[in-house]
């Protein structure tokens, strides 16, 4: 089957093709569509639920990194909520710039940007 093929089995109106993301100790290889749209100026909650309703979930710190080397032009040179918290502090989520690709850890409660993807795994 042609990459083409493929995309237009498993790719969904609206989502641009990512890539392929590795499993890591054990979890399933997956491919990662972006979805289409984004949301301004919210709170990391906020920003899980954005992307809950519209079908998707936030990116992990893994799968912003892989669309920041993919698809970089399709985000704002701004900061972008992941869906992962900080391990020792319960009030910080990671993110990460999309001008450098720096990710670091904010405060939830501090307004971002948030995009949303879909998993499919292989």
């Amino acid at each position: 089957m042609s990459k083409q093929q493929w995309l237009e089995e498993n790719q969904r109106s609206g989502e641009t093709y990512a890539g392929l993301l590795l499993g890591k100790n054990g979890e399933p290889d997956q491919h990662i569509f972006l979805l289409p749209g984004q949301a301004t100026d919210v709170t990391w909650q906020a920003a899980l639920a954005f992307a809950k309703k519209i079908g998707g979930d936030l990116p992990t710190r893994r799968e912003q990194s892989l669309l920041f080397a993919n698809l970089k032009e399709e985000f704002e040179a701004r900061y972008y909520w992941s869906s992962e918290q900080h391990s020792v502090n319960s009030h910080y989520a990671w993110g990460q710039y999309f001008s450098s690709g720096f990710q670091l850890n904010n405060r939830k409660v501090y307004c971002f940007r948030a995009r949303a993807v879909r998993r499919l795994a292989i």
